[in-house]
């Protein structure tokens, strides 16, 4: 079958040249329009590609935080880059920074971070998470007395958390921990620790920090065997919702924790 083709109108050969050309002249403009959308969303995703990987080297830690303060140096609103930078200093202290100082000023960056995350975007839990999460981590490392001060902005996060995602594993994480951290007189509560864990557990059963949390609990209450049981399932885990996050501070949580046991129950 022929396939009949329109004649072409007759036209002037400049304006002619012009129509045929116009979808070709178009591709670049259409390239430029989308550059910036394709640019801004590839640092965030390669700091994120180093930072789950930074069980494989520890300074792909510190490449992963140089990106993103570059890219919020370009994009100061960018709640993606401030979520993953926050996530990334709160890291750094826990595992990168050697002094009380260094870490102190990791968690620092990470919970200005986060609050401006929740400033931009108060419907995010993970942004009060992570404002929550650092502003907690500092005040452990100063002392649980010298920052009780720091108490009412991390309960209001976590019932902020709470209000917008009920079943926030780590926000129920972020709890045990405050939880099971503060004495009694200021609010703390094993059994509130517990509930807040087995939740978390409930939700994502492969985060293992998790168990580590529950572990701790079981060990204030004496109930060694099934700390136990949790602290060996940590190190049996083959398919950790955090491979980095395992590799480099659950496991060797978990091992210290079973020597700490041994003998006891």
């Amino acid at each position: 079958m022929r396939l009949l083709l329109a004649p072409l109108p007759c036209l002037p050969r400049p304006l002619l040249l012009c129509l045929l050309l116009a979808p070709l002249l178009c591709l670049p403009l259409a390239l430029a329009l989308c550059l910036p959308a394709l640019a801004s969303a590839a640092p965030v995703d390669d700091a994120l590609a180093l930072f789950a990987n930074y069980h494989q080297d520890l300074s792909q830690l510190d490449r992963a935080r140089d990106i993103l303060e570059a890219e919020l140096q370009q994009n100061p609103r960018g709640v993606d880059a401030l979520l993953a930078l926050s996530r990334v200093y709160f890291t750094i202290g826990d595992v990168r920074a050697r002094t009380d100082d260094d870490k102190l000023a990791a968690y620092d960056r990470g919970r200005q971070l986060g609050k401006r995350a929740v400033e931009l975007a108060p419907k995010n839990a993970d942004a009060h998470f992570l404002y929550g999460a650092n502003t907690g981590r500092w005040g452990q490392t100063k002392g649980v007395i010298r920052s009780l001060f720091l108490l009412p902005t991390v309960k209001e996060e976590l019932a902020t958390i709470f209000a917008l995602d009920p079943n926030h594993a780590q926000g129920h994480a972020l709890a045990g921990n405050v939880y099971l951290e503060l004495p009694a007189l200021a609010g703390g509560s094993v059994a509130k620790a517990e509930e807040h864990f087995r939740k978390a557990i409930a939700v994502e059963p492969r985060y293992t920090a998790l168990r580590i949390g529950l572990a701790k609990v079981l060990i204030r209450k004496k109930q060694y065997a099934e700390a136990r049981r949790e602290l060996e399932s940590v190190l049996n885990e083959r398919e950790p919702g955090s491979v980095a996050d395992w590799t480099v501070k659950d496991v060797p949580r978990a091992r210290k924790l079973l020597d700490e046991i041994k003998g006891k129950g």
